[in-house]
């Protein structure tokens, strides 16, 4: 069973080099920007260092122009792939029912869901106040 850590490496790493393809950047790039070597990043991708300070991940949030918590929790590996990578079910933060997704849409159709969204976190929020 792997512990947590090592789930959210993943998760990370996943949602960085998804952003890198997006971008068409390259890894040496996001190094620069985020003041780390070349070599390290690359070990960060692979798995080989598996325990990075969360100053570094600050500084690839950054570069990457993306919040850490999103890198973190957002994700495009399915629930099979999550409990697989941890080895055990790996536990949601949010409540059975509701799950969190990531998505390229056009503006029109991301307005409409940022509205559910919103529909939704007042739901959790009045739940959690009863």
């Amino acid at each position: 069973m792997k512990g947590p850590s090592i789930v959210y490496n993943i998760i990370f790493i996943t949602n960085v080099l998804r952003i890198l393809d997006e971008r068409s950047m390259s890894k040496s790039e996001l190094a620069n920007l985020a003041d780390m070597s070349v070599s390290y990043l690359s070990d960060l991708t692979t798995g080989k260092e598996s325990n990075p300070s969360l100053k570094l991940l600050e500084r690839i949030a950054n570069a990457v122009a993306t919040p850490l918590p999103t890198l973190l929790e957002s994700n495009d590996l399915d629930k099979e792939s999550l409990d697989a990578i941890a080895g055990h079910k790996f536990e949601q933060s949010l409540p059975n029912g509701y799950v969190r997704i990531c998505a390229v849409l056009p503006e029109s159709k991301a307005f409409i869901v940022r509205k559910w969204e919103e529909n939704a976190r007042k739901k959790l929020n009045a739940k959690d106040r009863s």
